[in-house]
């Protein structure tokens, strides 16, 4: 496989992995588990980070003068790392308003 594709799949898993970390903190907030809450949202941009520094290699390579071609799994690739942005975004003001509802 090539380096661009492994690159591709190292975002995919893990931004997929902080989304549902991200979605899981949401439906624990709702239920007022809010350490749980919490500790989802870090585990969430603990990979979330892992999925922007492996598409910091792309930009890297780019820079570098070096071809990335531009192909469906990269687009699925891009768009899934969006994705996990906004739900990371998302969830932690869910979690922040289902605490001001507790109270």
């Amino acid at each position: 496989m090539e380096g661009t594709e492994l690159i591709a799949f190292n975002i995919i898993a893990t931004v997929g992995t902080a989304r549902s970390s991200y979605i899981n903190a949401i439906d624990e907030a709702a239920e007022g588990n809010f350490e749980k809450a919490e500790e989802l949202i870090k585990e969430g941009q603990e990979a979330f980070t892992q999925g922007h520094d492996a598409h910091a290699q792309l930009l890297v390579k780019t820079a570098q003068g070096e071809a990335v071609t531009m192909d469906l799994l990269l687009t699925h690739a891009e768009d899934q790392l969006m994705s996990a942005e906004a739900f990371g975004i998302l969830a932690e003001r869910f979690v922040t308003l289902y605490k001001k509802l507790a109270k």
